[in-house]
């Protein structure tokens, strides 16, 4: 096999797929759409039917709960070598989307038709896969739910910076998207954590100054 063909470079993203009949392989890829998106562009939107199974080639998939007043809560990405869950569900539910995803930067699908979806579910290796994935995006949602419910925002706001290294590049207004907030509420904490020394605020960049005081903070169980 060719290592720049096609079939290997999807296979290297998506191992499970090498364990697929020959047969069932090249239905998938005699089936299978290439689609480009731009940056910040919207993959599928809140009650729009779903067309297809999604293998992300390149870039990624930002999938967030959208609120009337313009609020997103988002509830994960979906990267090469991952897929959708959502999607996943519409298919197998036969129902519209319940959610929406934006291209975060250039992104390449290869768009799985649903009839070829629920063909390869029949292999268990593709079913498998599929399945795999739900309980590791529950588990994930389960633990966004908790910090949702449990954590203030400003022990998630530290938690998240804590997780970007020493020098974090995000704007306020990012980090609110990232949190399920709002720029403003964002900015009035990262002041308030710059003047208890904890970071320093620059354009588009926060230093974290001291790290400690922000975990203390991020494991406060107040």
């Amino acid at each position: 096999m060719n290592p720049t063909s096609p079939v290997a470079d999807l296979v290297a993203l998506y191992p499970v797929l090498n364990d697929l009949p020959p047969d069932a392989l090249a239905l998938l890829m005699q089936a299978a759409k290439r689609v480009a998106l731009p940056a910040a562009s919207v993959v599928f939107d809140e009650q729009q039917a779903c067309h297809g199974f999604p293998f992300v080639l390149k870039g990624g998939i930002r999938v967030v709960k959208a609120a009337p007043n313009g609020r997103e809560l988002p509830l994960y990405r979906v990267t090469p070598g991952e897929t959708c869950v959502i999607t996943s569900s519409c298919l197998l539910g036969h129902t519209d989307y319940n959610a929406r995803g934006i291209a975060e930067e250039q992104t390449e699908l290869l768009l799985l038709p649903r009839d070829t979806f629920e063909a390869l579910l029949a292999h268990e290796p593709f079913r498998a896969f599929v399945f795999q994935l739900f309980s590791d995006r529950i588990a994930d949602l389960m633990q966004l739910i908790e910090e949702v419910a449990f954590h203030k925002l400003d022990q998630r706001l530290a938690a998240l910076l804590l997780g970007r290294g020493r020098l974090v590049h995000a704007t306020h207004q990012q980090l609110a998207d990232e949190l399920g907030s709002v720029r403003e509420i964002v900015s009035r904490l990262l002041k308030g954590f710059a003047a208890q020394s904890l970071v320093a605020l620059g354009r588009e960049q926060i230093e974290i100054l001291d790290a400690a005081g922000l975990r203390r903070l991020a494991h406060d169980p107040r």
